[in-house]
């Protein structure tokens, strides 16, 4: 890795432990695999979730071009923070589809709406949401993304059992996860992610596990799938 490419990983190693260090200490774990529930990021971590480094960090089309989505697909994007993905969603299930954009913070949802208004994005629509309800509309997805957002759930069982709710029958859901596998991300270890870890907390609340993806830089796209019918549960 060039100098250039060291900077980045430093830059947003150091931005990313200043964010959440003043929570680390009263952190909860999950009840089946004992993983520590990493702190939610606050405002203060805005500018690093639109910088201009992430592109090269995450390649984020190439993640979007592994989800199939289409024109006229509706997707709930649950913490979506500043819009980094909701909006390229949104550009991409147009025209007739609909980006369902979530998150716990009013501060985070104003300035995805600012963001989508100065690139002319008109199908996303924002839900402020609870730790334990993203409040996504009932039995409507095709797609629901979590991005690099799981960990922080405090209520991560609920939060799973109301996404399911919202997604179709056979509606997917995909976690894109930094790797906890891979000790040169330079993410703090509460916010990565093996796959078996996933696996252990996703599959009991009602998911069959589809495949993994692991051709970005840091992180796995791991793809779930609601039942289509009660006889696959």
């Amino acid at each position: 890795m060039g100098q250039k490419g060291q900077s980045f990983q430093l830059i947003g190693t150091l931005a990313l432990a200043l964010c959440f260090l003043p929570a680390i200490s009263a952190q909860a774990v999950h009840p089946v695999t004992g993983r520590r529930i990493a702190p939610v990021m606050g405002l203060g971590g805005a500018d690093w979730l639109d910088r201009n480094e992430r592109e090269g960090e995450e390649h984020p089309e190439k993640a979007i071009a592994e989800l199939d989505v289409k024109p006229g697909m509706f997707i709930g994007d649950v913490g979506a923070g500043t819009g980094y993905y909701s909006i390229r969603l949104a550009r991409a299930v147009a025209p007739g589809g609909v980006v369902y954009a979530n998150d716990i913070q009013p501060g985070m949802l104003e300035r995805l709406s600012a963001n989508a208004r100065q690139q002319h994005i008109d199908n996303i629509v924002t839900i402020l949401g609870t730790e334990s309800d993203p409040k996504l509309p009932a039995s409507k997805l095709d797609l629901v993304i979590l991005v690099d957002v799981y960990h922080e759930f405090s209520r991560p069982q609920r939060m799973l059992d109301r996404i399911r709710d919202s997604l179709k029958p056979g509606g997917r859901l995909v976690l894109l996860e930094y790797r906890k596998e891979d000790p040169s991300v330079p993410i703090r270890p509460e916010h990565k992610m093996s796959v078996e870890e996933v696996k252990a907390e996703v599959l009991p609340e009602g998911y069959r596990f589809e495949k993994v993806v692991d051709t970005l830089p840091w992180q796995h796209i791991i793809f779930f799938r609601k039942p289509a019918t009660a006889s696959e549960n």
